[in-house]
């Protein structure tokens, strides 16, 4: 069989079919948990509770949705960002064995991370921060401005520069691969779309802009994260401005 790609190689290696599901566990891969913690960071915010009624119906918000590219220069609050983190990594129900979110994820595994490049919100310094899942709280990780070298990243796309806040997902691979072996790609990409689609209906219900980015410099993206590009991986990021 002669393959047009690499891409088609990839979709064939990884197949399900009847007597042939999963493999063996990738020797590589420890327990990496369901989520990441910066002991070093900076400083840590607490975020505020989510205010979860006020806000347009899911309908309508689904109706509405566009991807929005300009934003005002006018700042989001801690409470709107708060919201919008809540949407795409809030904890809805804990039990013995897993954490339930406003996201779901292949195997409850939940390989992606979420940080954010803050430009522009009220009451939080600028700087790169991760959220930190089970405490609800954010991890700065650098201080300064990122929105421009962002944007040159991502092909130099500008809204990355005047967004209030940039959302980047990265995965951690092998906190999924450990089950699902090749396949595992597939689930990553899903779970992050997954964490984009909510951001986009809670930005649209709050009356602020958003639009997803799939075209980036991997590797700069990677740097600017501060991650490897091969045990955690740049898959996705979003801009969030005020309208």
């Amino acid at each position: 069989m002669n393959w047009q790609c690499i891409g088609e190689q990839y979709h064939e290696i990884s197949k399900y079919s009847r007597g042939k599901i999963g493999g063996k566990k990738w020797v590589e891969d420890a327990d990496t948990g369901t989520h990441k913690v910066y002991p070093d960071a900076l400083r840590v915010v607490e975020l505020p509770e989510p205010l979860l009624k006020g806000n347009e119906s899911l309908w309508d918000a689904m109706r509405k949705r566009r991807s929005i590219r300009r934003y005002s220069n006018k700042p989001i609050s801690l409470n709107e960002l708060s919201l919008l983190i809540w949407s795409v990594a809030g904890i809805t129900e804990e039990t013995a064995y897993y954490s339930f979110r406003t996201a779901p994820s292949a195997g409850a595994l939940h390989p992606v991370e979420t940080y954010l490049i803050v430009n522009n919100v009220t009451a939080l310094e600028p700087g790169m921060y991760h959220i930190n899942v089970p405490r609800f709280a954010l991890e700065m990780l650098k201080q300064g401005k990122f929105g421009d070298k962002t944007a040159s990243a991502c092909l130099g796309q500008d809204m990355c520069a005047h967004a209030a806040v940039v959302f980047l997902w990265t995965a951690v691979v092998p906190r999924c691969r450990s089950k699902y072996q090749e396949r595992a790609y597939r689930y990553i990409y899903m779970d992050a779309g997954h964490a984009a689609q909510n951001l986009y209906l809670a930005a649209t219900g709050m009356d602020f802009g958003c639009c997803a980015i799939g075209a980036f410099y991997d590797d700069e993206v990677n740097a600017i994260v501060g991650v490897d590009g091969r045990i955690e991986i740049a898959v996705y990021l979003a801009a969030v401005g005020r309208r």
